[in-house]
Formats: C-alpha cells, structure tokens, sequence
C-alpha cells in the first residue's frame, strides 16, 4: 500500500452493485429479492393451459364431425335447403363434392396449424386459450365462403332468392 493513497474499501464499505442479484447482497431490507423475468421462472399457468386444451379438443370434435357432412355435400345441402325451406334438391352436384373437400381441408389444416401454434405458444409459457378461437373464427369463415360457392351455383336456390 503507497502511503498517502485511500484505504480499498471493505465488503462492508463496497456499495451494492445494482448488477448483481439481490440474494447475493443477502436480500436484506434494503435490496428486496428480485422477481423472475426468465419464463422458466414465472409460475405455470395451469388454468390457460387446461382452457387451451379443452378448445382444442372441442376444435378437433367439431372437424371430425363436419368431415362426412362436407365429403358428401350433396346430402348437406339438400337438408340446408329443408331447414332454410327452400323448396328443391339440390343439383350442383360436381361443384359441391369439390368446395366441400376444400371446405374439409381447410378445416383440418386449421385446426393441425391452431394446435401447432397453441402448443408453441404453451411451451414457451405464453397464453394460449386465444389461438383456438381466433383459429376457429377463421377456419369457420373460410370453410363458410367454400360452401357458399355451391350453393349460390345452385339453381333451386338462386330462384329462391329471387336472382
């Protein structure tokens, strides 16, 4: 030690450095424990986790039924015309195969992708209960524009409406 130079502080005397986690000041009154900011640290959101799940599995019941009524659209449309009451069968046959296959489609790729991006976002601790709304919504709308082609292409119900 140069004589005349400041003493070196002590562990004492050492100010807290702001960097250094609060335990490690010894979590006295004066520096609190920190809170967790790592998503491994926050605690697990069991009830987002368990809704996420249900509407994914509430999802993947309502596909599975839609399936045989889309595949045979023809057979769908006829009881869509009974319960709107318009009077016919229906006879865009070829058109209504092919836009209810789509409709099939878009329903099972919505919902592999709404599970795909539910499971993302649960694993990385994130809330999930949305996805399978929002991916219901927009399958639900797309699959409703697929089956709305066939049946404006239909004469039966073009006449009904009065077009």
């Amino acid at each position: 030690m140069v004589a005349g130079a400041p003493a070196a502080p002590t562990r004492r005397d050492a100010p807290a450095d702001p960097h250094r986690p609060a335990h490690a000041h010894g979590g006295s009154a004066g520096h609190p424990l920190p809170r967790p900011t790592t998503t491994a640290a926050r605690p697990p959101r069991r009830a987002d986790r368990i809704i996420t799940l249900l509407l994914l599995v509430y999802g993947l019941i309502t596909v599975a039924s839609a399936i045989p009524q889309l595949w045979h659209f023809a057979e769908f449309a006829d009881a869509w015309m009974t319960l709107a009451g318009i009077d016919g069968t229906f006879t865009n046959i070829a058109q209504g195969e092919l836009w209810g296959r789509i409709g099939v489609a878009v329903f099972v790729i919505g919902w592999l992708v709404t599970a795909g991006l539910s499971g993302l976002a649960l694993s990385r601790g994130r809330l999930g209960w949305w996805i399978p709304m929002v991916g219901a919504i927009v399958s639900c709308i797309v699959v409703s524009v697929c089956l709305t082609v066939p049946l404006l292409g239909d004469p039966a119900i073009m006449a009904h409406f009065g077009a």
